[in-house]
């Protein structure tokens, strides 16, 4: 279990990963040893799975954002584990997620524009059987985060 502290460099974290251990200890009034051993805890228990570069994805031209809703008849194990290993290799995956409801799964890409969504979408298509793709295109980006709501983690009382 977390305590305050540890909920203090995750969001300190979270909000820039290339803060030197310097400025967390002072931010959390640690000095840097005790500061760093709670950040390898913090590691080696996985609440930090790793530290990325958040990257513009318009200066690197995939500013054209597709939600693909996927319904298949297909449940076997065999189309399962198939259809995961094609989506999970295709690059312009940002996001892939098995649903409840009407929709199977829900995918969202990013390419340059209708012409590179229409080959991902013919590659996808090609490689797998699905019964029936809804594809929405993002006019307006309204808000994107990596940063998860700390308000809910049980923090240990010290």
């Amino acid at each position: 279990m977390l305590d305050a502290l540890d909920k203090k460099i995750l969001s300190l974290l979270q909000t820039d990963a290339s803060r030197s251990m310097v400025e967390i200890a002072e931010a959390v009034h640690l000095s840097h040893s005790p500061c760093w051993r709670r950040l390898q805890r913090l590691e080696e228990e996985g609440y930090i799975k790793r530290r990325v570069a958040i990257l513009d994805r318009e200066k690197l031209n995939c500013g054209l954002t597709a939600f693909i809703a996927i319904r298949t008849n297909q449940h076997s194990l065999d189309w399962f584990e198939a259809f995961h290993r094609l989506v999970a290799d295709m690059p312009e995956v940002l996001d892939f997620h098995r649903l409840s409801g009407e929709i199977d799964y829900l995918i969202r890409v990013v390419v340059p524009d209708m012409k590179a969504y229409d080959q991902f979408y013919m590659r996808l298509i090609s490689k797998i059987a699905i019964n029936d793709v809804s594809s929405m295109f993002s006019m307006e980006e309204i808000k994107s985060s990596t940063e998860l709501p700390l308000d809910y983690v049980r923090v240990r009382e010290v």
